[in-house]
């Protein structure tokens, strides 16, 4: 099982971002994608994930194109953008069932609590997420990781917002991760205690 680009191409408007783009992610291996600001990598994570068009190039999974088995890849697959995506109405469990249940997964009421207490959200179980402080919602946000079942995981800028402890704990759930087969790409400019036998680096500066 692997996940393997071949020479892609995005842009924005006439002018290409990246092209010639090739790797091959297999399970064990964390992505390290890295560039200068406007070089790409939102688009290049999105444009994994399905959620947006690239000119040239094929992305594969399992050994086929994800643009024609998109169902299977999307089962395998968890996104986590610049932004949160949650419910301000909602609070934290209500988020998380909501956005498990999207994904083809139930959880219960006492998995989401103990995945928030991990993250330090004890106490704030019924909170609207409104009331919460951005690194909180960051926090529900990421436990996610802890409730979901896919074996790639695409995260942008996950650290941001996060504090000392909070961060702690996310490079061990990244860790723990890989080493149990999990795949990851993202990119951060936080330090990742990946092993380097596990860890690829892709700077987009390369293919301009």
């Amino acid at each position: 099982m692997s996940l393997v680009v071949n020479q892609l191409q995005c842009s924005r408007g006439d002018i290409a971002l990246f092209e010639g783009l090739s790797f091959k992610l297999i399970p064990g291996q964390l992505m390290w994608l890295e560039g200068r600001n406007g070089s790409g990598k939102t688009t290049l994570l999105r444009t994994l994930c399905g959620l947006f068009l690239y000119d040239k190039g094929r992305i594969e999974w399992q050994g086929e194109s994800t643009v024609s088995n998109m169902d299977t890849y999307r089962q395998n697959l968890l996104y986590l953008g610049h932004q949160n995506a949650l419910k301000h109405d909602l609070n934290p469990v209500e988020n998380l069932q909501t956005l498990s249940r999207l994904a083809g997964k139930s959880v219960s009421e006492e998995q989401t609590d103990e995945a928030l207490q991990l993250f330090g959200l004890a106490g704030y179980e019924e909170t609207p997420v409104r009331k919460l402080s951005q690194g909180q919602q960051r926090r529900v946000a990421l436990s996610r990781l802890l409730l979901s079942d896919a074996l790639l995981w695409i995260l942008d800028e996950p650290f941001v917002a996060l504090d000392v402890v909070a961060v702690e704990l996310l490079q061990s759930i990244l860790v723990k991760h890989v080493e149990q087969g999990g795949m990851v790409i993202l990119t951060t400019h936080q330090a990742l205690p990946i092993a380097e036998d596990k860890m690829l680096r892709l700077c987009l500066d390369r293919y301009v």
